[in-house]
């Protein structure tokens, strides 16, 4: 059984420019959960991604037999079209961007994919497991060593992104995962950066351990999320919490 829940808040700032989305089919319990951060320095960062999430739910919809890779492929290209042509009809040049995180559960397996550094986090027994490399200034010096892993939370180029959606690469750059088979005592979790930037990896688990189902945990992680943020200009912060309850 799986359980999840979802929270989207504007944190410090005037308006929120996240967006989440969970589709799911009844038929088979097949189910795909969108996070997308709209980049608020390009200007209008709340229809980015609105727009992107839109995509992935028309998609989701029109798919009767899911292959992760194939079904990633045509979202994400119909996301990053969609957003193209609304800066195209709104005068933005290179504006109007989203960055992307999007779990597929489908016949027993998960598969996720990413662009920017919104992440997802998958977790084992309460451990932290796997998490998505943000596509980002920080994440590569972490990456060459030249800074820590740890530093990558408050490093003064934490905003530059090296890949997002709206962006007229040919063809879009983004990534995505092996299929994982769907354990017990496993869960994931999708967060924007103004989420997992006041909430560290071992605070998660601790979290995690202690929390009966998604909705318990993801109450428990914002709290401290909240906590941590209090007179920072928090930025926005969206999160999906799934647990897996086989």
């Amino acid at each position: 059984m799986i359980t999840y829940n979802g929270i989207s808040k504007r944190g410090e700032r005037e308006r929120n420019e996240d967006a989440i989305a969970v589709f799911k089919r009844d038929s088979d319990d097949t189910c795909c959960f969108v996070l997308c951060d709209g980049l608020g320095g390009h200007g209008k960062g709340d229809v980015a991604s609105a727009l992107a999430c839109d995509a992935f739910g028309d998609v989701f919809a029109h798919t009767y037999d899911f292959f992760p890779r194939a079904f990633f492929m045509e979202a994400i290209e119909k996301a990053n079209q969609t957003i193209l042509a609304k800066q195209r009809e709104e005068g933005f040049v290179s504006g109007m961007k989203t960055t992307l995180t999007a779990l597929l559960i489908c016949k027993g397996y998960c598969t996720w994919c990413h662009i920017g550094d919104s992440r997802l986090y998958l977790f084992q027994n309460n451990n932290v497991t796997c998490r998505t490399m943000d596509h980002s200034v920080p994440q590569m010096l972490a990456n060459a060593g030249t800074i820590k892993e740890k530093d990558i939370r408050f490093h003064p180029d934490r905003n530059r992104l090296l890949r997002a959606l709206g962006s007229d690469d040919d063809p879009i750059r983004y990534e995505v995962s092996a299929p994982y088979r769907l354990q017990e005592c496993q869960a994931f979790l999708l967060c924007s950066d103004g989420f997992w930037e006041y909430i560290d990896e071992k605070q998660m688990c601790k979290l995690l351990q202690k929390s009966g189902d998604a909705d318990e945990w993801l109450q428990k992680m914002k709290a401290v999320v909240v906590e941590n943020g209090k007179g920072k200009n928090m930025d926005n912060y969206s999160a999906i919490a799934v647990m897996n309850h086989v």
